[in-house]
């Protein structure tokens, strides 16, 4: 069957929505507009620019950006041209970026909003073509301006193959090396096609776009939900400017991964603590318009669906949201299947499951519990790695690595990752998942990694959040030790934990200990504390504050 592909599904809202919004992005506090017959004639120019460079059919073109308007400009142009977009991380290494064209064969480069562009731009090679995006110019690069007023928009778009490659798409790294994901654009439109069939309701709609484009639940959800439902997509200006950036937009569908969850929580009880809340959550009145400021302060008053995923969320969290009239859904799936996997709905949500599977998804459990699902949403492959990708593979099911159960309802719960699993020293398999999502539903805990491979019994790191930073050290610490003694008493005696160590550091992107979609860096936590083990190990205290 064929599905209108990305490029098709613009056309088709360029020719009947010219003058509708399409991108919207603050550019130093002003908003920057563009029409979707404006933004047309920008992505048809460039289209025409990169043919008239002699780029066509497989040739790969990089992006390496912040999200902005030309992000998604560039992505349908080369697109356009005929051309395989190589997104990127724009807090990515310069050693890895280089590793990285080098391995895509790009031959071009799209370069944009960026925090340290000379320091990253040094992992460019210098032969290839850089060019800079309007709003932020970086010397030595093409200008984007200069080359749309020189060429004549396209007029006619390439038919594209539904097989052929769209894009490729580099995994973040949580395991180590990342992967190029080859992905079709048959598998993208089958993908959100499916989507919208659980969500038919999601039409010309609001998005508001902050976490990364190159990471494949933000394409997904937001470039290709605005382009294929005819909607209007806002901006992040920056870190600073998020919470104002939200408020102004107040989008009708979000997307959060479990980090950002976790720090609006601490934001709203930082103004008003839990008892307080509990307290008038409880006033019949008072609790309808508690929950319509809180909605409103966090620029969700028009949001009506509010997703999560990229890493698991504590199921306690999506309680204490829902006590707030705030139905998160979580949602599942990888980057080799589009994120097209399982998904909650509003209206039958189960908390602590990542929903059920969508229509167009078969799904089973293989050896060790592996979650393995099979749909036209899978990659073709690990691009230059065939013995690779045919591992990923077994009777047409896509491995996921994951270990699963599933219900009578079919709702899947993801109880680990299975190559997070490790030994002790004592020869006995550890599976953190489980235990850290009973330890961070505790207040106290922002982050939580529990460690141990080849030493002589688990242990747990974990910083602290604000509520604890601002609670007396001794109570905090008779606190953990108390949840450190209850969390044990449901585990094995070789899963015990025997420490838990408080580090005074946060664990970001920048330290390099979270990926840029705020999962956790287990190799990278290992590397940066692991020589300490064994005095943490031999220390006669319970709680460790590092």
């Amino acid at each position: 069957m064929h599905y209108p592909n990305i490029i098709e599904k613009f056309c088709q809202y360029e020719e009947c929505r010219p003058d509708q919004l399409f991108l919207s992005e603050p550019v130093k506090g002003v908003y920057k507009e563009f029409t979707w017959q404006q933004a047309g004639r920008q992505i048809r120019s460039m289209a025409a620019a990169l043919n008239a460079m002699g780029f066509g059919k497989d040739d790969k073109i990089a992006i390496l950006s912040k999200n902005c308007a030309h992000w998604i400009m560039a992505d349908l142009a080369i697109g356009m041209a005929g051309c395989v977009s190589v997104p990127l991380y724009p807090n990515i290494s310069a050693e890895t970026l280089q590793e990285i064209i080098i391995h895509s064969e790009s031959k071009a480069i799209f370069i944009g909003k960026l925090d340290q562009p000379e320091q990253i731009r040094k992992g460019v090679p210098d032969a290839l073509i850089q060019i800079s995006f309007p709003f932020y110019p970086n010397a030595g690069c093409m200008n984007w301006d200069e080359l749309v007023m020189q060429h004549a928009p396209l007029t006619q778009i390439p038919k594209l193959d539904p097989q052929s490659l769209a894009c490729i798409v580099y995994t973040s790294g949580t395991t180590g090396q990342s992967k190029g994901v080859m992905n079709t654009y048959h598998a993208m439109a089958f993908a959100v096609e499916e989507f919208l069939k659980n969500f038919p309701a999601i039409q010309n709609e609001i998005f508001f776009s902050y976490l990364p484009l190159c990471h494949v639940a933000e394409r997904m959800l937001v470039e290709c939900g605005t382009i294929f439902t005819g909607s209007t997509v806002y901006f992040v200006e920056s870190l600073d400017t998020f919470a104002a950036n939200l408020a102004h937009t107040q989008p009708t569908v979000f997307l959060a991964v479990p980090r950002i969850w976790e720090k609006m929580q601490e934001g709203i009880l930082k103004k008003m603590p839990q008892q307080k809340l509990d307290r008038l959550l409880k006033l019949p009145l008072i609790s309808t318009l508690i929950k319509k400021m809180i909605r409103k302060k966090l620029g969700l008053a028009r949001a009506r669906h509010i997703f999560t995923g990229a890493s698991p969320i504590n199921p306690a969290l999506l309680h204490w949201y829902a006590r707030l009239g705030i139905i998160i859904q979580e949602a599942y799936g990888m980057t080799e299947n589009v994120a097209l996997s399982h998904v909650n709905k509003k209206e039958n949500a189960k908390f602590g499951t990542v929903g059920q599977p969508y229509a167009g998804v078969q799904v089973r459990l293989g050896k060790d519990n592996e979650v393995q699902v099979k749909s036209d949403a899978s990659m073709l492959g690990y691009y230059k790695e065939p013995e690779l990708s045919a591992q990923c593979f077994e009777d047409g099911y896509l491995k996921t690595g994951d270990e699963g159960s599933i219900d009578d309802e079919g709702f899947l719960t993801i109880t680990g990752r299975i190559k997070d699993q490790f030994k002790t020293g004592k020869g006995k398999y550890i599976t953190p998942a489980p235990m850290e999502n009973q330890l961070v539903a505790h207040p106290f805990l922002g982050q939580v990694c529990v460690v141990g491979s080849g030493q002589p019994a688990a242990m747990v790191l974990c910083t602290l959040t604000e509520q604890a930073k601002q609670t007396d050290t001794d109570a905090v610490k008779a606190e953990l030790i108390e949840l450190l003694k209850a969390v044990n008493h449901k585990l094995e005696h070789h899963e015990q934990l025997a420490k838990m160590i408080i580090c005074k550091e946060e664990w970001t992107i920048v330290n390099g200990l979270l990926t840029p979609t705020l999962k956790i860096k287990r190799k990278n936590i290992d590397a940066q504390y692991g020589e300490r083990y064994p005095d943490w190990y031999r220390t006669t205290e319970i709680v460790v504050f590092e």
